[in-house]
């Protein structure tokens, strides 16, 4: 693990963004997998009528994230799926600051994330993990080292 002394935080762009409201195929599985291995604590949960999750909101660090069960009712009359639906694969990749990327990594791996990127300090000025969640989701967790300019990083980009 590489020593940083700038302090970590959010970058102001990203402080208020789109809220991610994701399909998995067991909400609650998901909750309990996502409070062990990235700390989230669960804000609401609405049951569905018929079993399972029709909605629920998690917070992890700063960031709100929703999620429900793909297989109820109302969620399969909007169509909505879970990555298991398309073969494994996913369209979006969830980014989310926090202030250790590593020890979050490690609490993940340990809670049964699959890690697709170690740990490694980015040439955006970000330390980043990519993992795999057990319902199939990526994520991204950053912890901010540098503030860095468009050309910097445009620059370091070429150097690597």
């Amino acid at each position: 693990m590489t020593e940083h002394t700038v302090a970590t935080a959010t970058p102001d762009r990203y402080r208020y963004a789109v809220i991610p409201h994701i399909m998995v195929d067991d909400a609650a599985a998901a909750i309990a997998f996502y409070e062990r291995a990235f700390g989230a604590r669960e804000e609401f949960r609405l049951d569905a009528p018929g079993g399972g999750i029709l909605h629920a909101e998690i917070r992890i660090g700063e960031s709100t994230l929703m999620l429900g069960d793909a297989g109820v009712d109302e969620a399969e009359a909007a169509s909505f799926v879970a990555p298991t639906s398309l073969g494994g694969g996913t369209t979006v990749t969830l980014h989310v600051f926090v202030p250790d990327v590593d020890g979050l990594a490690e609490r993940a791996r340990t809670a049964g994330a699959e890690v697709l990127q170690p740990p490694t300090d980015m040439f955006h000025g970000d330390r980043t993990v990519i993992l795999k969640d057990p319902s199939g989701h990526i994520w991204v967790f950053l912890t901010h080292l540098e503030d860095v300019s468009e050309a910097e990083v445009r620059l370091r980009l070429t150097a690597e």
